[in-house]
């Protein structure tokens, strides 16, 4: 099992950034890949970015979604077991929950989510 926890989240301006990270504890061993998703209200949950964890060589391909792509970027740190997410020039519609997910063939593990709320 793999246990992740966001933290990070908040009351934002409009125009702000924020860096939300995520913490993977267990068997982080079995993690292929990681992402990040968020769901605001009365919405669907939205896929943002994925990155390789665990890789031979240590590459991969990172995958922003295109709603997002430019404002977002997502890091990790395998020493730390940490992930993160970095979003820029926040917009109020970027008011959400946030979940980080982790897993192999499919997104098996989720957090219980960080609420971002960005005021204009």
């Amino acid at each position: 099992q793999v246990a992740l926890v966001e933290i990070g989240g908040g009351l934002v301006q409009a125009g702000d950034s924020l860096k939300l990270s995520c913490g993977a504890s267990g068997r982080t061993y079995t993690i292929s890949d990681m992402a990040w998703f968020r769901q605001a209200p009365g919405k669907e949950r939205e896929f943002l970015a994925s990155i390789p964890w665990i890789t031979p060589s240590g590459a991969g391909i990172i995958t922003y979604a295109d709603s997002v792509k430019g404002r977002i970027t997502i890091s990790k740190d395998n020493f730390k077991n940490m992930m993160y997410l970095q979003i820029n020039s926040l917009k109020p519609e970027d008011t959400a929950v946030y979940y980080c997910a982790a897993g192999r063939q499919q997104y098996d593990y989720w957090g219980q989510g960080t609420q971002v709320t960005v005021s204009s």
